[in-house]
């Protein structure tokens, strides 16, 4: 090209409108990718609900058995709050979708991440308190019968004995320690809590801000398989890795903005991002679009991709919570949009 033509070319350039750079440039600087690979077929008519049930609530977690029998989803009742419903908050379901029971009604006010151990029991998470419950953890036989409460029903703090507004919980499932994710959107704590497996306090750490080791909502957190805790650092837009000591090991950037993370046995790690792309003041990632990103654990890199049904909706609208089960299928727990997700390979 001569360079009449290039100058002219590139002078052209400078008229056409930012949005056609916007989705390319945008998230590559910050190692984000729209551009993966989507080999997953989604499907939202899964599961059988309740008897005089018509849709579903605000959907929080998805959490299948680690032996393939069957899947927890978690919802925050009708009107997103559990708090004087009577609804159960907790579904249980076979492979097949049917209904094997429900239970925690009147436990909860703002029902939100969970997990299942290496035993099967649920243990999950109330990210808000009043009237004499939430600011616990509390968990479940796959009978529904409570084994044991991390925190103090209804109060809400700091130091060893109670939470503020925990957001999720992982188990080791070699000694059974518990590892608790504090606090939630100005909540008071923003920290890690550790717990021998009988519940008893051992340490903690985290802290608010954006260094190394403090967090600004840690709202999820999940294991691989060699212990290391990977911490969504949302309002930081990061996933932070611990051991488990609490000594900081990376952070990753590259799977967006974190709200639920899910490991499976093989380290295949899956990352939702119900945030990015508007701009609420919270400090969202923009022109990244909202979605479940997937890829490695172990060398943290990323090459799938679940678009979200709204992935540049100016709204906080995509899939908070992430499941895989047994067979690889990977569930989306939709909170604003009120609806679980179902994604299968092609």
């Amino acid at each position: 090209m001569k360079l009449q033509n290039l100058f002219l070319f590139v002078s052209a350039l400078a008229f056409l409108p930012s949005a056609i750079f916007s989705q390319s440039a945008e998230p590559m600087a910050h190692g984000v990718r729209n551009d993966l690979p989507r080999p997953y077929e989604t499907q939202r008519d899964w599961g059988t609900l309740p008897a005089g049930t018509e849709a579903w609530a605000a959907v929080t977690g998805v959490e299948p058995s680690p032996d393939g029998s069957f899947i927890y989803v978690i919802h925050r009742c009708f009107e997103n709050s559990c708090a004087n419903r009577l609804e159960q908050p907790i579904l249980k379901f076979d492979y097949e979708g049917q209904l094997i029971s429900a239970f925690g009604e009147g436990l909860f006010v703002f029902p939100h991440g969970a997990t299942v151990d290496y035993e099967g029991n649920l243990w999950v998470a109330d990210a808000q308190g009043n009237d004499g419950i939430g600011h616990q953890v509390i968990k479940f036989s796959p009978n529904g019968e409570v084994l044991m409460t991390l925190g103090r029903a209804g109060f809400g703090g700091a130091g060893p004995n109670l939470l503020h507004s925990p957001n999720d919980v992982v188990i080791d499932p070699s000694d059974g320690d518990i590892f608790v994710a504090d606090s939630h959107r100005r909540g008071l704590n923003n920290r890690i809590v550790h717990y021998d497996a009988e519940g008893v306090f051992i340490k903690e750490w985290g802290g608010k801000g954006s260094q190394d080791g403090q967090l600004s909502e840690p709202h999820t957190i999940a294991m691989d398989s060699k212990g290391r805790l990977f911490v969504g650092d949302r309002e930081n837009n990061r996933i932070q890795i611990f051991n488990q000591d609490g000594e900081f090991i990376d952070e990753w950037r590259q799977f967006g903005r974190p709200s639920g993370i899910f490991i499976t046995p093989d380290d295949r790690i899956y990352v939702a991002d119900s945030e990015s792309g508007p701009d609420t003041g919270a400090g969202e990632l923009m022109g990244i679009m909202k979605g479940i990103r997937i890829g490695s654990a172990v060398t943290g890199s990323v090459d799938a991709f679940i678009e979200d049904l709204e992935p540049l909706r100016d709204d906080h609208s995509g899939a908070e919570g992430v499941g895989v089960d047994h067979d690889g299928n990977v569930y989306g727990a939709v909170v604003r949009r009120r609806m679980l997700e179902r994604h299968v390979l092609d």
